[in-house]
């Protein structure tokens, strides 16, 4: 890390998530920083690694944490991760570690025996839970604390993606979020460098971003999957798992006005109520997202965006991540719409937990209506070299194409003010369901998308507006209101549009 990084605000970001084992054909922390020029000029400022501690076998996506206190082996050494967190500073290039702290992996070197570190009154659906607030727990939370200040000040990652925190249980006065924040922000003063901390949670509750003062955890942002169930629903038809809660234009219109769609609504995947109202909170403390690991890797054969929607929906679909409120992030090879899957893969040596691992896949598929026999085996090492990226597509005109579309509102995101202010409130949107098309107004600058196979008529003034960019054709304006090609895109420029939502 060189000493005059100070790093920037959460608000300017824009993250580019990847998994070190599957980035490069090396698959190592020296390969990764092979890329980091294709980043910078990509436009992305930050990188954010799948989890790098050491996990349970030779592969896998990290979560099965068996030591949280060194790396893991096949992707180098700790000092080769320093260096790649160094090499990125020096591009200018924030680094965010994603640390597990809701559960051990199978195979943990911490004993259950003669260490407190379990709980037997609470379990997860990936194993035990970690003591944080039975008998015994104050070791257990500070080991876990000064873990997450580890990775920022010995290895120089400008913040922590925390995973899972609805599977941490902490019934504490103090919750182990809220700790791990006002320590954070004490290092953060020490060091002179912006720290950032983004919760995973799939509880739809603002407290988790609620500053400490409100009540809330204080988290700098949290992941929030109604904005990507909204547009995965809404474009691939499915309806399966949680996909059930959406479908339609009017879900997506709600998630970039309030983030939440379910904000204390019924759910159908739930069957009950969930979440509440995020009012008042900045669009700047949500990532937005289409892709992530999780969302590829949840799938039976781990297919991407690119394999589901046409090249005309995937440049709809790029325009909306990246033009929305939030932070956005985009998944390795998304800018380019790279062919290779994303499978959950593992590398597990004991083969009874093997199989146990590729049985209960096959019952998640299934959750989602999809065919478990037709899934990717993730024990099979076939399964892991499935998803390394294959860099030499990036000249194929098919995806390059996609990768200077992206570059480009990239560009557009930094350049204009109206872009990189998250007031939701502010946030204006018109839609139809049928034929399905989109109109967002963030100040001066509109983004009208046309999801129809068909040309549709939208109400935007074209009189004295800037046509910024567009996926296709250009819009054709038609007495007052403007006409958008099949499946396309176009970001203005203007005063205002006619109606409002």
């Amino acid at each position: 890390m060189t000493g005059s990084w100070q790093g920037f605000p959460l608000r300017d970001a824009c993250i580019y998530e990847l998994h070190v084992g599957t980035f490069t054909p090396e698959g190592t922390y020296d390969g990764v920083a092979s890329k980091l020029d294709h980043l910078v000029h990509l436009g992305v400022n930050a990188i954010e690694l799948m989890p790098v501690h050491r996990f349970a076998g030779s592969r896998g996506w990290g979560y099965d944490v068996v030591d949280l206190r060194t790396t893991h082996e096949p992707y180098g050494s700790p000092d080769d991760l320093k260096r790649l967190v160094a090499a990125a500073h020096e591009r200018g290039l924030a680094a965010i570690c994603d640390v597990v702290y809701n559960h051990i992996g199978p195979g943990a070197d911490i004993s259950r025996d003669f260490v407190p570190h379990y709980t037997s009154r609470r379990s997860t659906a990936w194993g035990p839970a970690i003591n944080l607030d039975g008998p015994y727990s104050d070791e257990v939370r500070a080991f876990v604390v000064d873990n997450a200040l580890m990775w920022m000040e010995s290895y120089g990652f400008d913040g922590l993606r925390i995973d899972a925190i609805d599977a941490i249980v902490d019934t504490s006065a103090v919750h182990i979020l809220e700790e791990i924040g006002v320590r954070t922000t004490e290092l953060g003063s020490r060091l002179g460098r912006t720290l950032w901390l983004i919760a995973e949670s799939d509880l739809n509750d603002p407290r988790v971003v609620w500053s400490r003062d409100r009540g809330g955890y204080g988290m700098d942002a949290q992941w929030s999957d109604d904005f990507h169930n909204s547009l995965h629903a809404l474009l691939t038809g499915e309806r399966g798992g949680y996909y059930a809660d959406f479908g339609l234009v009017e879900h997506l219109a709600t998630a970039l006005r309030r983030a939440f769609v379910n904000d204390g609504r019924y759910s159908t995947y739930r069957r009950r109520r969930h979440g509440r109202p995020a009012d008042g909170v900045p669009g700047h403390q949500f990532l937005g997202y289409m892709q992530n690991h999780d969302q590829i890797g949840n799938r039976a054969r781990g297919d991407r965006t690119a394999a589901l929607l046409s090249p005309e929906l995937l440049r709809v679909v790029a325009a909306i991540v990246l033009t929305a409120p939030f932070v956005p992030m985009l998944f390795m090879g998304e800018e380019w719409g790279a062919s290779t899957p994303f499978p959950y893969f593992t590398g597990h040596d004991d083969p009874i937990l093997g199989r146990t691992v590729t049985d209960g896949r096959k019952r998640d598929f299934a959750a989602f209506g999809f065919d478990g026999g037709d899934a990717f085996d993730p024990q099979e090492p076939a399964t892991f070299e499935a998803a390394r990226l294959r860099w030499d597509e990036i000249d194929d005109p098919r995806h390059s194409d996609l990768l200077e579309w992206h570059r480009n509102l990239i560009a557009q995101r930094r350049e204009l003010p109206d872009l990189s202010d998250g007031d939701m409130s502010g946030v204006r949107t018109q839609h139809s369901e049928d034929p399905p098309w989109l109109v967002m107004q963030r100040g001066a600058v509109i983004v009208a998308s046309n999801f129809a196979p068909v040309a549709v008529e939208i109400p935007v003034r074209s009189t004295g507006a800037e046509l910024l960019l567009t996926s296709g054709k250009d819009p054709e304006p038609t007495g007052g209101h403007l006409r958008l090609p099949p499946q396309s895109v176009s970001v203005l420029s203007q005063d205002g549009f006619a109606g409002r939502t």
